[in-house]
């Protein structure tokens, strides 16, 4: 990329990305910004990156063809009305606050003629292993979304969807990490319950996770067909499975992701 991007807000997530940009190569520390109002947060990431940085994203936008908006919600109004007099038609800006939607930040922006990328990542993008969906605003082109995606790759694997989609997404992969935590922590627990110290119970959980998601990805199957591949007839897996599905584990899994589902539009509406 020959852009100059600028991150408004230097938190955790930013900083993922700031470190996948990097390290794809898509572009050098001399073309990247952050603003954050935090000194250590600024010295830190200049220190570990070597991106310049600054408290007021005022300093820079006029500068950078990209931004990315990484800031709380709730400060998002604010954040926009400070630096809209210096975004214009150049303006690439990609939205990760979860809950605001674009017509929001089109109304605020409106007179800039600036496109617009609204995107829900997750967590694991710490990791480069995030899982993104992005939503295009009116006007935003196929150029537009080819650089916001290779951002987002960069950090793990994303989509392209509507963003009528973008609820059930933060229902589904934003707030999904949590499901998983708690998955892993009631199978340690269980480990430790049957005898297990917690040590080893939780390297014996962990290794079990990641080569099941691999074996998942790397073979293609469903995950029917892979557990069926574990569960032979009166064996031990058939008896624990038996124990979820009389505890309604699945209904109990698709109802979380429902609520939060819905959560997520109420925090929009809102």
């Amino acid at each position: 990329m020959n852009d100059t991007i600028g991150f408004v807000g230097g938190g955790r997530m930013a900083e993922a990305l700031i470190q996948g940009i990097i390290k794809a190569g898509l572009a050098g520390p001399e073309q990247i910004w952050a603003a954050d109002p935090d000194a250590g947060r600024q010295q830190l990431l200049t220190g570990q990156y070597g991106i310049r940085t600054c408290a007021q994203a005022s300093e820079f936008v006029a500068d950078c063809t990209i931004l990315i908006l990484a800031v709380k919600p709730q400060v998002m109004g604010p954040v926009l009305d400070s630096i809209r007099s210096v975004i214009s038609s150049r303006h690439l800006v990609i939205s990760i606050a979860a809950g605001i939607p674009l017509a929001f930040m089109e109304a605020r922006l409106s007179a800039t003629q600036c496109r617009l990328v609204r995107v829900m990542p997750n967590t694991p993008a710490l990791i480069q292993e995030g899982a993104s969906a992005l939503s295009p605003g009116a006007g935003t082109t196929a150029e537009d979304m080819a650089k916001a995606r290779a951002i987002f790759d960069a950090v793990g694997r994303s989509v392209v969807l509507a963003e009528n989609y973008l609820d059930a997404v933060t229902g589904l992969s934003g707030s999904g990490p949590a499901y998983v935590f708690s998955f892993i922590e009631a199978m340690i627990d269980g480990g430790v319950k049957v005898g297990l110290s917690r040590v080893d119970a939780q390297l014996l959980v962990l290794q079990t996770v990641l080569g099941s998601v691999k074996l998942a990805i790397e073979s293609n199957e469903h995950p029917a067909q892979l557990r069926a591949m574990v569960t032979s007839p009166g064996g031990t897996t058939i008896a624990g499975l038996h124990e979820l599905a009389r505890s309604g584990f699945s209904g109990i899994v698709m109802d979380a992701v429902e609520a939060a589902t819905r959560r997520s539009k109420e925090l929009g509406q809102g």
